[in-house]
């Protein structure tokens, strides 16, 4: 039950933090962009740890053009994995959820990217849905803030995750044999 509650509380926390920066310093604001965006990542992992659904949809499996991750590449997805280190995320993630090469660790690495995919996803569409809202009603330019931080903070790590796992399922592959 206490799982559960907390999850309620973060929850509530996040959306009183979000309307509290809103009515202070507007949904303009790029502070505003980024509460909304970390909160959310704080809402939706908490659910995700909480619930930890199973994922099994046909989407998060690989599609034959993803497999060697070339349209990853072309979209930048290396550039913004060095980012990821160069700002220290990478150790940070690491230092937390340890690699290991035995087959659980690498199934739990790989369903940790279709949960990470899927909160992400989930972010993105609330931010989308921010950002139309914002450009409707104080114009595109006043919605540049959400937009930028949307693809930086959700589009970005979806196609990391979609990038890194057509190769961990190689991996799972390998080690099953």
């Amino acid at each position: 039950m206490s799982k559960y509650l907390s999850t309620f509380l973060i929850s509530l926390i996040s959306v009183g933090t979000i309307v509290v920066v809103a009515y202070l310093l507007g949904v303009t604001s790029f502070s505003f962009a980024w509460v909304l965006n970390f909160m959310l990542m704080m809402s939706v992992s908490s659910l995700m740890q909480t619930f930890k659904p199973k994922l099994t949809a046909t989407y998060y499996k690989h599609k034959n053009w993803e497999k060697h991750g070339e349209v990853y590449s072309w979209l930048g997805v290396n550039t913004f994995r060095k980012l990821l280190v160069w700002v220290g995320w990478e150790k940070l993630h690491k230092a937390a959820n340890p690699v290991k090469k035995d087959l659980q660790a690498l199934e739990k690495l790989e369903y940790n990217t279709r949960q990470s995919e899927c909160g992400h996803l989930i972010i993105f569409f609330i931010v989308l849905g921010c950002s139309v809202w914002v450009a409707f009603d104080y114009g595109l330019k006043q919605s540049l803030w959400l937009i930028a931080l949307n693809v930086v903070l959700n589009v970005y790590p979806i196609l990391v995750q979609r990038y890194n796992r057509p190769r961990l399922q190689r991996a799972i592959k390998v080690r099953e044999r």
